[in-house]
Formats: C-alpha cells, structure tokens, sequence
C-alpha cells in the first residue's frame, strides 16, 4: 500500500486523495464497459457497516449481491450453488400455495426455517444464472475467500482497499477507508451508477439499430415502388387506343 499513502500522522495512515479518485475512474471505466457487452458483475460486501448499500446500489443497477456471508464455492463450486438456488425457488412457490397447508406444523415450521435460511444466504444471488465477469469487493482481507475463488476462476476484482489490504491481489484497486459508512455509500454508488451507464449505452444502441433497420427496409420498399412505377405508366399507356383518323 506505499504507493497509496500519502503520509502518517499519530500512527494512522493517510491515503492519497488523488490516487482513490485515479483508482475509482479506471473502475468506473471498466465496469461501464464491461456492464455495455451485457455480463454481470457481483457485489460483495459482508461488513456490518456497509452491508445495506451495498446491496442497495447492487439492486439499484440490478446486479447480484453477496451482503450477508460469502458461502464457500459459490464460484469455484457454481453447479451446487446453483442447484440450491432452484430448491429456493421451490420453496417460494410452496409456501404461498394451497398444498403448503397439507404439511403438519412441524413440517411447515421446518420449510419455513429452511426458506429464511436460504433466503438470507442466497437471495441476493438468485439472478446469478452464470459465473460473473467482475467481482466488486468491499474490503478484500475479510473477503479473502471470495478473493481467492475470483483469482482461481480468472474473475477480475474491483476492491475498495483500506491500508491493511494487499493491493497485489486484486486488479483493479480503489485506496480508501473501507470501514466507514460514508466511504462505502459513496464508491457503492459510483460504481452503480458506472453500470448504469453502462446498460444505458447498450440500450441506445440497439434502439438506434433497430430504427436504422427499419428506415433501411423503409427506403428498400419505397425504392421498389419507385422503380415500378414507370412500368405501370408505360403499360397505361399501351392500353389507351389511339384516336381515330378523320
């Protein structure tokens, strides 16, 4: 983290102002490019302290979100987590239903613990239908393990780093204080609002190919009419008899 630090002062480390804003525009640029090609991007942030903005911001820019604990293999052992994700979504269609009442009560009470469970676990990862392209970190030394599976599955890492963290491990890194509320709310946002971007432009996109598209199909009838047409002029005038001589 030297090259972070800007200076120390009554044994605690100041980090440099300038390199936090350089390190939040190269990730900002990368996650709006990355959120345009339509991959998803994983939020984690388990902290007690920043734990609601960052699955505020997540699903603001609807991407999925690990809040709560990070579960062990949830990338490197993506087919397990995904086959308990399909038994949530059986569980949010039974509770409700009228078949639920069919249960005893200790079975019910048993689903109904087992649902909240999962709820709590999984929920923020339930659109995870696929390994994400980047992982968004808050904090990577209490987030190792989900550091560490990123690196094995060749996933790149935004993390926002305080001055005990090892910037070698991740690959985009953003120097600052990732205990504070604040300091969370704020890269959070930014990072949401890079995605949002990001999904914008893709979106403007394909409206401004489909509209080329149909003005090209457009001008393709209109130039077919248009060469008929002569055609039609010329076989009138064949049809009209001549008048006849006096």
């Amino acid at each position: 983290m030297r090259p972070y630090i800007h200076g120390r002062r009554n044994l605690i480390h100041i980090i440099d102002v300038r390199e936090t804003i350089r390190g939040l525009l190269r990730a900002r640029k990368y996650l709006k490019q990355v959120a345009s090609s339509g991959v998803l991007v994983l939020f984690v942030g388990t902290k007690r302290q920043g734990a609601e903005a960052v699955a505020r911001e997540a699903a603001r820019c609807g991407m999925p979100y690990v809040s709560d604990r990070w579960l062990g293999g949830t990338l490197t052992n993506f087919r397990t987590i995904r086959n308990r994700l399909t038994r949530l979504e059986e569980l949010d269609a039974l509770i409700p239903s009228e078949a639920f009442g069919g249960y005893s009560k200790k079975m019910q009470s048993s689903l109904r613990r087992e649902h909240r469970k999962m709820l709590r676990n999984l929920g923020g990862i339930r659109t995870l239908s696929r390994l994400p392209e980047c992982l968004v970190v808050f904090d990577p030394k209490k987030e190792k393990n989900a550091v560490n599976e990123a690196r094995k599955m060749g996933i790149t890492t935004v993390a926002l780093i305080d001055t005990d963290c090892d910037p070698d491990v991740i690959d985009l890194p953003i120097p600052g204080n990732d205990d504070s509320i604040r300091s969370i709310e704020l890269v959070a946002a930014r990072l949401a609002d890079a995605i949002l971007e990001g999904k914008a432009q893709t979106a403007t996109e394909s409206q401004a190919k489909a509209e080329g598209s149909e003005a090209g199909v457009q001008a393709g009838e209109e130039g077919k009419a248009s060469k008929s047409a002569p055609k039609a002029r010329a076989n009138v005038k064949r049809a009209v008899p001549k008048p006849p001589k006096t």
